[in-house]
């Protein structure tokens, strides 16, 4: 077996993990998003009034309500699979396509405490992140209904369906500085992220515990940095310390980074992490 289809088959397991996860939280954001055009088409068939909301309404927001629950049932469903069942078997993938290149066996590769402790800290830190992703969407639509019900008061004839819309956008996530963005595009970067990082953070652990050796080469996109994209000091067919490594297993969004253990450099101390091979 050639390191590239060894590379290869990582990619497209890590691949299918990706678009599940991606497919997953896309459908249950649709449960968001439909639920709000069923609300916005309700409240554009009663007329405003400030004697109160008409029980029409009253209906629809129940609806969409019920929705909510919904969505955040499916959205918290599975950030729990993600975070306690995908996440370990990536790091497992990641320890397996290690051994692969090294040419060992696979059942070399045991949890042990280290793995563990590993893969627990980044799976806490994920589920936090995507947990409070799902409650920001879950305010914001709270938000919007209480913005229908303030438009089914407004009886100065302003009401604007499509203004509403776009002032509660809940088909967007809002990132740092509000600036939003689609929910699959931004899922499908926060799951990507998350996945390579996972891998290649067992490809690390691996590469010293199971193998003993200090050294990886690093695989990337030919102009990738090592801290962050931008960084001058390029990624790709350099060698890395496991330290290293493990304080930049990847270096951005959609990262195609990949570390590769070198046996042959087993012992060295003469090397500085970073050279170019």
């Amino acid at each position: 077996m050639t390191t590239p289809v060894r590379g290869r088959t990582l990619r497209t397991r890590l691949l299918a993990y990706i678009t599940g996860g991606v497919n997953r939280l896309r459908s249950a954001w649709a449960i968001l998003i439909a639920a709000q055009t069923r609300l916005l088409n309700a409240l554009g068939t009663v007329p405003p009034s400030r004697n109160g909301i008409p029980r029409r309404l009253r209906a629809a927001i129940a609806t969409f309500n019920t929705s909510l629950a919904a969505f955040n049932r499916a959205a918290g469903a599975w950030v729990e699979r993600w975070a306690a069942t995908d996440l370990p078997l990536i790091y497992r993938e990641g320890a397996y396509n290690t051994l692969d290149h090294a040419d060992r066996r696979r059942d070399l590769f045991q949890w042990t405490e280290r793995h563990r402790a590993a893969v627990t800290a980044a799976s806490a830190q994920y589920y936090a992140d995507f947990t409070a992703r799902v409650r920001e969407a879950v305010r914001r639509a709270q938000a919007f209904v209480r913005a229908v019900q303030d438009a089914a008061r407004d009886t100065t004839g302003r009401l604007s369906l499509s203004a509403l819309r776009r002032a509660h956008p809940l088909d967007t996530v809002i990132y740092a500085g509000n600036h939003r963005h689609p929910v699959e595009a931004w899922a499908r970067s926060a799951i990507t992220w998350q996945a390579v990082t996972t891998a290649n953070t067992a490809a690390v652990r691996t590469t010293l515990d199971e193998l003993g050796t200090e050294w990886l080469e690093v695989r990337d996109g030919a102009d990738c940095g090592w801290r962050e994209h931008n960084d001058p000091d390029k990624a790709n067919r350099t060698l890395r310390t496991v330290q290293d490594a493990l304080a930049h297993p990847t270096a951005h969004p959609n990262c195609q980074r990949e570390l590769l253990p070198r046996m042959d450099l087993i012992g060295r101390t003469n090397i500085a992490s970073g050279a170019a091979l």
